[in-house]
């Protein structure tokens, strides 16, 4: 399952970062005026992705909604001002992305509640099922701030942001190689982590 949604999301990625750098210059210039198409364009074509490199992080679900909104809202205030406009538009958003979760960590209390979606217990399972899920998402995000801000950003990027190694590298400006090696020690430390918790 996992596997099948990593390979969607890297081909719907690969339609937009692999664009010609022409026509993405050219839409963030139709962006910069304020045009309605392509600011929809560029919701369109982003917005699953970011909120999925954001619900890697952020273990509520309407929280990772209305942090993905105000990536967007950030990007469109960055249009508006005449300094610190996007240059480009993936890495510009992901790097907001970023941004806008660790603001909420820090910003966030610590709690010992678990969110229970009430509209999918009733929908798709019983009362026990969704406290399991609840808590198993809870304890693999858990796990995941016990890793280091490089591994959770290249495993956000790769698994929920479905984007190839090569594109990650350029993102957080690092070899491939040490994008690889993020990953894979990430991949142990949380295999580890998530054991121990059993």
């Amino acid at each position: 399952m996992t596997m099948i949604v990593a390979e969607t999301a890297q081909k719907e990625h690969a339609r937009y970062f692999m664009r010609d750098e022409r026509d993405e210059k050219a839409l963030l210039g139709q962006a910069r005026a304020l045009d309605q198409d392509a600011l929809a364009e560029i919701h369109d074509a982003y917005y699953p992705a970011i909120y999925r490199y954001i619900s890697f992080r952020v273990d509520d679900l309407h929280t990772v909604q209305d942090l993905t909104s105000e990536v967007f809202t950030r990007f469109i205030a960055a249009l508006r001002k005449r300094l610190g406009q996007p240059r480009s538009i993936g890495p510009w958003l992901y790097g907001t992305a970023s941004r806008v979760v660790k603001e909420h960590y820090r910003a966030r209390k610590h709690w010992d509640l678990v969110a229970i979606d009430e509209s999918m217990a009733a929908e798709q399972m019983g009362l026990a099922e969704s406290v399991d899920q609840a808590w198993a998402r809870r304890e693999l995000h858990e796990a995941i701030q016990g890793l280091t801000e490089d591994q959770q950003t290249v495993l956000a990027l790769r698994f929920g942001g479905g984007l190839p190694i090569k594109e990650v590298a350029r993102l957080i400006k690092k070899s491939e190689g040490a994008v690889k090696m993020l990953q894979a020690r990430a991949i142990s430390a949380l295999a580890s982590r998530m054991v121990e918790r059993k």
